[in-house]
């Protein structure tokens, strides 16, 4: 099949003065949790409403095949509708769905991936795989930003907007996390120079709390002593990254650590780990629980990162090789291997949007897991259709390009078996699936 990229042309959509006040019947939700009504024979945006709901609003963005509309009133609320949590919801970007109910957030998310992979002619059940509605997040990145007054804002992007929120509080952080930020907003009103800081990094695991500055100059001495110092008072571990680094340096001694599977992943501080941690111990228990790993299987990881599927899944299988494009990552991988007593683990540095020659993928392999980015991995696949592999598992953060992906593998002798909504993040638009794919036989 061949396949063809398709270009997405930015919508002749004019901004105008808000039209007059009208009333809409919401029909459905999108991914991003706004409203959609049909009135005049045009879809209708609206941001805040929700399905079953009336609702007053006017008219602010016009296209020819829909407009976007301010909602003004619910004149007719949805049982489903609640109130949000957090104080900042109104205006922070962060999160879209926190004013429905969380059951039926997961309902909105399972209907919109179904539409998703209506493509693949899957019949069977679409599993649903969550935890916590709140408290979830280990790692946050909030931006700093000076006020023309020198006030100092330190907070997330606004809804549609590049403007900065400031936050007293974020729910859907870890609450040891929760309770760091009253302290950043405290020293950013005593430091010197909060200029200098464009963003502030928070990561919890089994090491505590840690908060990395990002500078965009270097800080004074008195400024530096203030965070040394608060930092060891919270028994924070603090990282200063200068504006010449590409990351800020830790020494492989002194790297991050967390759990899953009764093995340590060691990884640097700003290595991708997924955010959730309650939600990737399940995860990798249910990737292990659906490949059926035996001692006979040799499996392919692909875009493995420090090893979170491919040390779990070498406690079972013969052997495992791992793929990953970034070398420091490869290398704490190793790292990961020796220090968790695994010596049927191999890992070898690849960019996989490339040809890739390399003898340790020939053929042989039995099982496959890919966990690519947001953008896929398309460009791997006619290589992983020649290695004949049997079974694939394929985890991702993007519904669009799985699908994609899945039709590739379906036209080239590969059937779905299983496939899981997995919710990674509660209170937002983002939807993590999990599928399963064997060849025909």
């Amino acid at each position: 099949m061949k396949h063809r990229t398709r270009q997405h042309r930015k919508p002749n959509t004019t901004s105008q003065k808000l039209g007059p006040e009208q009333i809409f019947h919401i029909d459905r939700l999108t991914h991003d949790a706004r409203g959609i009504a049909k009135a005049n024979g045009k879809v209708t945006f609206i941001s805040g409403a929700l399905p079953g709901e009336e609702v007053s609003a006017r008219v602010s963005k016009t296209n020819r095949r829909y407009d976007e509309a301010k909602l003004i009133k619910i004149q007719q609320a949805s049982d489903a509708r609640v109130e949000p949590a957090c104080q900042h919801f109104n205006q922070c970007g962060g999160c879209c769905f926190m004013h429905l109910d969380y059951p039926e957030q997961i309902q909105a998310k399972h209907v919109w991936l179904g539409g998703q992979l209506r493509k693949l002619n899957y019949d069977g059940e679409l599993e649903i795989l969550s935890d916590s509605a709140l408290a979830y997040r280990r790692r946050a990145r909030l931006s700093v930003k000076q006020q023309k007054d020198a006030s100092v804002k330190m907070g997330f992007r606004g809804k549609a907007s590049t403007d900065i929120i400031a936050i007293e509080n974020c729910l859907v952080l870890m609450p040891a996390l929760q309770a760091v930020i009253p302290h950043l907003n405290g020293l950013l009103a005593q430091s010197e120079q909060p200029q200098h800081i464009g963003h502030i990094e928070l990561l919890e695991d089994d090491l505590g709390c840690s908060v990395l500055l990002r500078l965009t100059r270097q800080l004074s001495d008195n400024d530096q002593a203030l965070w040394h110092e608060k930092a060891l008072s919270q028994k924070w571990d603090l990282y200063l990254q200068d504006p010449a680094q590409d990351k800020v340096k830790c020494e492989t001694d002194s790297l991050r650590h967390y759990q899953v599977e009764n093995l340590t992943i060691h990884y640097h501080p700003q290595d991708f780990i997924q955010v959730n941690q309650r939600m990737n111990v399940k995860m990798v228990a249910q990737a292990l629980q659906w490949l059926a790993l035996s001692e006979q299987d040799k499996v392919l990881d692909l875009f493995c990162g420090a090893g979170n599927f491919s040390l779990a899944m070498a406690k079972t299988a013969e052997k495992v090789v791992g793929v990953e494009v970034q070398a420091q990552m490869v290398r704490n991988a190793e790292r990961n291997a020796e220090r968790n007593g695994l010596k049927n683990v191999t890992f070898i540095g690849a960019d996989l949007t490339k040809t890739v020659r390399n003898e340790a993928l020939k053929k042989g392999f039995s099982k496959a897991l890919l966990d690519p980015p947001r953008a896929g991995a398309f460009e791997f696949l006619p290589s992983l259709i020649k290695l004949k592999i049997d079974t694939i598992l394929y985890v991702s953060c993007d519904a669009a390009t799985l699908a994609r992906d899945a039709e590739f593998l379906v036209a080239h002798g590969y059937q779905v078996k299983r496939v899981s909504m997995m919710e990674m993040f509660p209170q937002t638009a983002h939807v993590e699936t999990m599928m399963l794919l064997q060849k025909k036989h």
